[in-house]
């Protein structure tokens, strides 16, 4: 590539950092070390809430401080998926969403060559700030892929909280793809992921957005959407557009035009992002102490966020099952309304990152193009 990877790698190769970074990255788990929510606050409310509301399906607000109402939960097992880490009770998500996610696992059994998907975290049932692991997720238009294939067996509970995720990372290497892990099948998942035009973005390591856009050779008009990010070694973060007509939901600014292989992602090769931030300057004598930093309150999300806590829950889980209540139960969820119908409703817009990193320090410069 002709913007200086190479001459990257030689200089900050060397770093002493590089190993602790890539030992970080491939954490996949993330926040697990988090605070516990006080009482009150907004993680605590949203975390609290074991089911949906009633009524119509609507995203609030942004993927980083909203929520929703009307979500439907992905079923726990498909013919091409199943749901992991069941006890966090984050598969839940605007219909669009789920129905995307069921047609994304057929398609890539039928062209990518993955035997199915692994779905992490959606979504809370009303959405809202998560008490770990990330800063968006919140209105129910975000979720997690594995990039570990699904097993031909369906596993038990016990399993899908235990399964340890596999970096795309080599260890004691900066952002560097390992080669014994990373297939051309990985390639084309993400691609396929791409190429709906409901996806907004998908979030991926720096490391593997190089990876892309070094050996992609199909076309790239959808390379563009893969968006570098930090984490996401394990994992990829599809995330869809806000519904069209929908004036509650906030979409992001639009990403820009071309594939991404330019300074933008170069940038995440130097030392800018993984410095540690700059001690605050001392205070002057005269001035006010600084304001003590605080954790997320309901009313700091949008007005009907309080509303949407206070609002009556659907009567069971397999109530809100995505496909009908027969479909909670079972591997299939034929019986609900069909994906195509669900996605005939999807947005038509193109809109720009706005979350924050699952993993690792906030840099003060990020890239306006990010």
């Amino acid at each position: 590539m002709a913007f200086g990877f190479a001459q990257a790698f030689r200089t900050f190769g060397k770093l002493a950092l590089a190993g602790a970074i890539g030992a970080g990255l491939a954490a996949g788990d993330v926040g697990a070390e988090q605070k516990t929510p006080s009482p009150g606050s907004a993680k605590a409310l949203f975390g609290g809430v074991s089911l949906p509301t009633q009524g119509p399906a609507q995203p609030i607000g942004f993927y980083a401080k909203g929520c929703m109402t009307g979500a439907v939960a992905l079923p726990t097992d498909g013919p091409t998926w199943q749901a992991m880490r069941l006890s966090r009770n984050r598969r839940w998500g605007n219909p669009v969403t789920i129905a995307l996610l069921e047609r994304f696992s057929q398609d890539a059994a039928k062209y990518a060559g993955w035997p199915g998907i692994l779905v992490g975290d959606i979504a809370q049932p009303r959405g809202g700030p998560m008490a770990s692991g990330h800063a968006s997720h919140q209105i129910g238009l975000d979720a997690d892929i594995w990039l570990t294939p699904m097993p031909a067996r369906r596993m038990t509970a016990e399993e899908r909280e235990d399964l340890p995720f596999t970096s795309m990372l080599q260890k004691n290497k900066f952002l560097t793809i390992d080669p014994r892990v990373w297939t051309e099948s990985h390639a084309r998942l993400l691609m396929l992921a791409a190429s709906y035009p409901q996806v907004e973005r998908i979030f991926v390591n720096p490391a593997i957005k190089k990876k892309m856009c070094d050996t992609w050779t199909g076309d790239r008009t959808n390379l563009g959407k893969l968006r570098p990010e930090y984490g996401h070694d394990s994992h990829f973060h599809i995330r869809l557009k806000c519904p069209p007509g929908v004036a509650g939901c906030t979409p992001q600014a639009p990403v820009a035009a071309g594939d991404g292989c330019d300074k933008s992602l170069a940038w995440w090769f130097t030392p800018a992002p993984w410095a540690p931030p700059k001690p605050p300057k001392p205070p002057k004598p005269d001035a006010k102490p600084p304001k003590p930093s605080r954790e997320m309150m309901v009313s700091d999300l949008p007005k009907a966020c309080a509303a949407v806590l206070d609002a009556a829950s659907v009567a069971s889980m397999q109530a809100a099952t995505y496909g009908g209540p027969s479909a909670a139960g079972g591997p299939s969820a034929a019986n609900g309304p069909s994906a195509a119908s669900a996605l005939a409703a999807a947005p038509a817009t193109d809109d720009d990152d706005g979350e924050l990193p699952d993993v690792g320090p906030v840099p003060n410069d990020k890239p306006a193009l990010q």
